[in-house]
């Protein structure tokens, strides 16, 4: 080993141990395990019941042919001990989601009404001390039946069914916006819709007028704190039949709903293109945040800032940040081919300075044929969850630090146990994953690669970026101490109790974990 070798790689091990050597201030505790009678299940939701416990709902799967057969409500006290179930049958339903308020669970369904000939936003709800379950109708579009109305698709939106919607939450889930777009001929028409987490309906918006020249795919949504105004963001598609390859298909919109009407905000500038925009609230402003490009393509160049007056959506400021060399060395190293795209918002928090945390993950979808069992061909889909970039930006819209925390993961079943979750406690930023790895992998640059490994048990890691945005790791949870992974990517955040609630699963077994984050 020569000299120069000997140094660099001494001070590669010195940095390792430095950064594995930090104590991170976490506490868990895992529940009981319990036995389960439904093997195969999706987790749709989890939140608190209001009382010091928690209330999940799950989707189950039964038959040689699996086919989803009802909703399994269960209900865990404070200490993580489960009080209650209820298997509530209900089949060939198709869930949007849930949640849980008021001491009363809700479920939100959209499905084909063939007597009507028309789409039916449904809600589901009960008491979850005595289950229940009543049906209400809350919105009916006539329109023939078509394949995937429900189509959340990040890329590739499809608008040539005739019909099409989404339903967007905020991040707190205290309401939530239905967008219906359906297309006959000359009929042309696009609502938006808004609602309450109670069911009240707060505004309608007729937005058919513009859509005559574009379709629109909105992404996220943030309401005002009296939930007067809703603040839709998404990306708007022209509808110009013939595109050459230097010119941009769609731009994102900021479209206010009010009792007034609707206005819409965009953000484009020369040479700057939108990619990827959360709104959010603060105070008397209106903020939206995320990333953008200098070309007419899907690569990512930089951080992107807004502020906007509310009611008239007026742009007060307009920030460009290119990534820094410290993220760019910690996403590529030294490595030539620095293309960055696919990135898709997780959350983001506004701190009591005014500063802004949030975070995306580099997600994207990949497909194959293959042979099956008796002969024929079958399509298989991979969900790609790699990864994670961290920013901050301060109260006046400039970046502070960008990193990138290297991760790789495919799935082709659940999601729920990939990808991550975040919380923001006191400025600084905790990750969670799950690996079968032992360690991270370490890379040339001072880098680290979350892998996603072979075993079926999975062990826990959390990451941490301080306030100043470095970074440091460790194990939470050894895959020896809990026997069954954790669905890191669908927590209960209790922001009350600086703590993470985690489901975990496998076959007919199921507990509880809960993560705790220290104060300084």
């Amino acid at each position: 080993m020569t000299k120069r070798k000997s140094i660099s790689f001494c001070f590669f091990l010195l940095f390792a141990l430095t950064i594995i050597a930090q104590e991170i201030p976490i506490q868990h505790v895992l529940g009981e395990k319990y036995n389960d009678r439904y093997k195969y299940s999706n987790l749709l939701t989890i939140a608190k019941d209001g009382e010091g416990g928690s209330v999940l709902v799950r989707s189950y799967y039964q038959g040689i042919v699996l086919r989803p057969k009802g909703y399994f409500v269960e209900r865990y006290d404070e200490n993580l001990q489960l009080v209650s179930e209820y298997n509530y049958k209900l089949k060939n339903a198709n869930f949007v989601d849930g949640y849980v308020r008021n001491g009363q669970v809700y479920l939100l369904f959209l499905d084909y009404n063939y007597t009507t000939q028309a789409y039916d936003y449904t809600i589901h709800r009960s008491p979850i001390s005595e289950y229940h379950f009543t049906k209400e109708t809350l919105l009916s579009i006539p329109s023939k039946e078509v394949r995937n109305p429900l189509d959340k698709n990040y890329y590739n939106r499809n608008f040539s069914s005739g019909f099409t919607t989404s339903v967007l939450f905020d991040q707190t889930k205290s309401g939530f916006v239905i967008t219906t777009h359906f297309k006959k001929g000359k009929n042309n028409k696009h609502l938006i819709h808004v609602f309450n987490a109670n069911l009240e309906k707060l505004m309608e918006h007729d937005f058919s007028a513009e859509v005559e020249e574009k379709n629109y795919a909105f992404e996220n949504v943030a309401f005002s704190k009296n939930m007067d105004k809703a603040f839709v963001i998404g990306k708007s598609y022209f509808k110009k039949r013939r595109f050459n390859a230097l010119e941009r298909k769609f731009q994102y919109e900021l479209v206010q709903v009010s009792r007034e009407g609707g206005r819409t905000q965009t953000f484009d500038s020369p040479g700057k293109f939108s990619e990827g925009l959360i709104p959010l609230v603060s105070g008397n402003k209106i903020l939206c945040v995320g990333f953008y490009a200098d070309r007419k393509n899907n690569r990512y160049n930089g951080l992107a800032y807004f502020e906007l007056l509310p009611g008239n959506l007026e742009l007060v400021t307009k920030k460009y940040n290119p990534f820094s060399e410290q993220f760019m060395m910690d996403k590529f190293g030294r490595d030539d081919d620095k293309e960055i795209k696919n990135l898709v918002f997780k959350n983001a928090t506004i701190n009591p300075d005014g500063s802004i945390l949030f975070n995306a993950e580099e997600y994207f979808m990949t497909s194959s044929v293959q042979a099956n069992s008796s002969g024929g061909r079958v399509k298989i889909e991979r969900f790609h969850h790699n990864d994670i970039v961290s920013a901050k930006l301060d109260a006046q819209g400039d970046v502070v630090w960008t990193r990138n925390i290297n991760k790789s993961e495919v799935t082709q079943g659940d999601g729920a146990y990939a990808s991550y979750s975040s919380y923001v406690h006191d400025g600084d930023t905790y990750f969670f994953l799950s690996t079968s790895s032992e360690n991270p992998q370490l890379l040339s640059g001072e880098r680290l690669l979350f892998k996603q490994g072979l075993s079926r048990n999975r062990n826990v890691f959390v990451i941490k970026l301080d306030a100043k945005g470095q970074i440091s790791y460790e194990k939470l949870i050894d895959d020896k101490e809990a026997r069954l992974p954790l669905m890191v990517s669908k927590p209960l955040i209790d922001q009350s109790d600086d703590a993470l609630l985690f489901y975990a699963k496998r076959g007919s077994k199921k507990q509880l974990a809960k993560v705790s984050i220290e104060g300084r």
